[in-house]
Formats: C-alpha cells, structure tokens, sequence
C-alpha cells in the first residue's frame, strides 16, 4: 500500500530508487498514461490513443501491448524504447504542492512527495540512483525527477483543455483495434479513441483557427501520426509469439 512522505535530504538522505524495469515494478501492464507535453517525444515509438472515463473526460495513453498485463517494450530488465514516458519514468515520485513563503509573500508551490512503500525504493541498502550528493544538494537523477514531474503536471493541466477542443471540433472518435497478429492469432483493445482523419483533413475557417492559436493542432497530428506505431508492436508480438513455438518444439 503507498504511503507517500514528503522529500527532504534528511529524513532521505540514503534512500535510493531501482531504474530497472520488471514485472516486480509494475512495468508489465498494456498502457500508460500519457501526457500532451511529451506526444513529440511519445509518437516516435508508441501508438497513443484516448480514454474516456466514468465522467466522460478523455486521457491520453501510450499502448505498450495487446492485453491488460502485456508490455512489449519490456525485455527482462530493460526498457527497449529510447524515449520513457513519464508515467513510467517518475517512479515512487509524484507531485504535490504546498503553501510556503517566497519574498514575502505565501504562494502555493510545487513539492515532491516519494512512496516509501514502493518497490523501487532502496533505504540504506547502497543499491540504486542516490537522491541527494553526499555533501548535500540534488543528485543528477533527483533533477531529472523534478523534470518528468514538472512535464505531467503541466500536460495533465493541459490535457482537460485540449481533448475537450478536440472533441468539439468533431476530432475524436472510437478507434478500438482488432489486429491479426498471425493467422491464428487476432488482437483486440477495446475502449480506445483516437483522431478522426478525415474530420481533421475537412476541418477549417474558425474550429481550425482556434484549435491553432491554443497549439491543440500539433497535438492532433501527433496522436494521429503515432498510430503507425501499432505495427512495431505487432512485429514484436509475432517475434515472441515465434520465440515461444520455437521453445515449444522439442529438441
């Protein structure tokens, strides 16, 4: 169960967090989260599709396999993409924030909490990425944390917005894959969305003007750009589908 503290270089000073990737970390799961501040970089290797929640609010997120508990970018310990989206890559990290004087004045500003609990972390085991330097100050990877958490905070901020243009502009509609993997083998995700390419290609005058100005338009090119990503995935399921007949044959 996640019991988060808030950081500070003394009550953790020698906790270290695991950048290995397994199972054990969570890693093995078919989707997650993404954000609009990272779509440039996501797009490159991940297909990105929409979800619509209980509310009826989309999120965005990045595909990583066929079913609920399937990552095909994970490979024993590694992480076989170049770029690593942020829900992965901020580990136990999550961002709060907190009322603190500044020049005078109260304001409410940023903090980062860690999950104790979580089972990246390290605590005075001498194992894993170090927090703080040993005479004090951010280490290189607590920096690149505050990076990763400074982008989801600002796309998830972004996000309400921009689907919800994109969804009056007539852009989103359902987009739930069934793929044939193999003759034998047919993948089906459902419960996806993603950009309506024809809509996006008639779009003009005002709706398109608008979505430009607020910079939603890149971002639709993007999501619809990065569906060509499904095929990488699918020439990764056949390779372990082949590795596995392969194994299955006796010798």
């Amino acid at each position: 169960m996640p019991r988060y503290e808030l950081l500070n270089n003394i009550t953790h000073k020698d906790l270290r967090v695991s950048t290995h990737f397994g199972a054990e970390f969570g890693d093995q799961v078919g989707m997650v989260a993404a954000y609009p501040t990272e779509f440039a970089e996501l797009q490159r290797e991940y297909p990105i599709f929409l979800r619509k929640d209980p509310k009826g609010s989309y999120h965005a997120v990045a595909l990583l396999g066929f079913s609920e508990d399937e990552n095909l970018y994970l490979q024993g310990d590694r992480w076989t993409a170049n770029y690593l989206p942020g829900a992965v890559a901020k580990g136990p990290f999550l961002i709060g924030f907190q009322e603190q004087m500044v020049d005078g004045q109260l304001r409410t500003e940023p903090v980062i909490h860690v999950d104790v609990e979580h089972p990246r972390v390290r605590n005075g085991e001498g194992r894993g990425q170090a927090l703080f330097m040993p005479h004090g100050g951010n280490s290189p990877y607590l920096d690149y944390i505050a990076r990763v958490l400074r982008g989801i905070d600002v796309g998830s901020r972004a996000a309400e917005e921009m689907f919800a243009a994109l969804d009056i502009a007539g852009l989103i509609q359902p987009m739930d894959l069934e793929v044939r993997v193999t003759e034998d083998y047919v993948a089906k995700v459902t419960g996806l969305h993603g950009i309506d390419r024809d809509a996006l290609a008639a779009l003009g005058g005002e709706p398109l003007q608008e979505l430009h100005r607020k910079g939603w338009l890149e971002g639709a090119f993007l999501l619809l750009a990065s569906v060509n990503n499904v095929s990488r995935l699918i020439a990764e399921k056949q390779r372990r589908l082949r590795m596995a007949e392969e194994l299955a044959v006796p010798a």
